[in-house]
This record gives structure tokens, sequence and C-alpha cells, in this order.
């Protein structure tokens, strides 16, 4: 069989696999980065036992592979009771661990991506702010982060990219991914270079429309400071 009857008859295969990929990805960027916001805040904090504890965090995360993290998680976490059924077909019980899992992976990098993006920042903003009576935290609100977006924008949407690409590894855990339901389409054809050549380029479309997104969401915040 060809690429053009594999994509024909088991178009159902991929467009499964794809939609549980897209929301895998989604919940884990927006847990990861709510996640990165506060290590990021731990890291630059001036109370010690926080700062150290973001510090020994992201070096650890970022030193060790994810499939690594994803079986620790899967399996040290073994107790906890995740709820069951399912959330537009992906079943819960095994994407939570995956999520918590990249969610975590992706914390580190992203708190890095924040931190140096307010560390950019000129440190004359904040004095600035505080001598018109502005606290620390408005004068990080209303004057450091906004300058700081400017510089991690780009950034988090390489993180983002990255993100989207990654969660192929969940196949490893059962999850019906993209590249599980190719496996699956494997399986039945005994011809696998089309089926990869079929998601690569989805994974390559999913990561141009994101690219696409964050690009316009730059430039309208661009001519938002004008």
């Amino acid at each position: 069989m060809n690429i053009w009857e594999i994509a024909t008859n088991y178009y159902q295969y991929f467009l499964r696999g794809t939609r549980t990929t897209i929301l895998i990805s989604l919940l884990t960027v927006f847990c990861g980065s709510i996640l990165g916001c506060l290590i990021a805040f731990m890291r630059l904090s001036k109370f010690k036992p926080l700062e150290k504890f973001a510090s020994i965090y992201i070096t650890v995360i970022r030193g060790t592979p994810m499939l690594v993290q994803l079986y620790i998680v899967y399996y040290q976490l073994d107790f906890i009771s995740y709820p069951t059924g399912t959330l537009f077909g992906v079943d819960l019980e095994r994407a939570l661990p995956c999520i918590i899992a990249l969610s975590i992976n992706s914390s580190a990098y992203v708190a890095e991506i924040i931190r140096a993006g307010i560390q950019a920042v000129d440190k004359g903003q904040m004095e600035g702010a505080r001598s018109c009576g502005m606290t620390n935290a408005q004068a990080m609100r209303y004057v450091v982060m906004p300058q700081a977006v400017k510089n991690i924008l780009p950034a988090i949407g390489n993180e983002f990219v990255t993100m989207v690409k990654e969660t192929s590894i969940i196949q490893y855990l059962g999850i019906g991914d993209l590249m599980y339901n190719n496996g699956i389409v494997v399986t039945s054809t005994y011809n696998p270079l089309p089926c990869y050549y079929i998601s690569a380029i989805i994974y390559l479309a999913l990561n141009i429309i994101l690219g696409k997104g964050l690009n316009i969401f730059e430039g309208r915040l661009r001519k938002s400071e004008r």
C-alpha cells in the first residue's frame, strides 16, 4: 500500500491519535507553564531554602531523560487513585500520570526561560517603579513582567513546539496518541515508512499552526506597545 492508500483507509487512526496528542499537549503546556512560573519566582526568591530547592529541582529535571521521569511518575505514584473514564476519548487513568510527568519536565525549562527573561530587564526599571511608590509585587506586575514577556515569548514558543513532539513518548504507557495509532497502522499494513511519513506530516502541520499563532500573538503584542 502506498502513502495515499494508507492515509485514505486508516485516516481514522491518525485523526484519533492527533486528537489525543493535541489534548495532552494543551494540558501539559498549561500545567507546565503554571508550575514553571512558580519555580521561576522561587528561583529568584531571596529566601535561600526556596531558591535552593528551585535550583536543585531544575538541575535534576533537566539532567535526567524525560522517559525515565515518565516511568518514575507512573510507577512511583501508583498509590494515587486517578479518576476513571474518558475525556474526548482519552483514558484519564492512564493519561493523567503522563500529563503530570510531562508538566514537571516542561516546568523546569519554562522556569529558566522566565527567570532569564525577568533578569534581562534593566534593574533600573524596578528601582524606578519603587521610587514611584509601588510595592515589589506591583512593580513586578506592571513594569517588569510586561517587558520580560517580550524576552521570553520566542523561547516559550519553542518550548511549546518541542512539547508537542515530545508527547510521542507516552505511547510506551499505552496512551493512544499519534505514534501509538501509527504503530497500529504499521502492524496492519506491514509497511512502516508511509505511516511514519504521514505522522511526520501531521506533527509538522501542528507545529506550523502553533508557530503561526505565536507569531500573530507576538505581532499584536508589539502593536499594542506603540
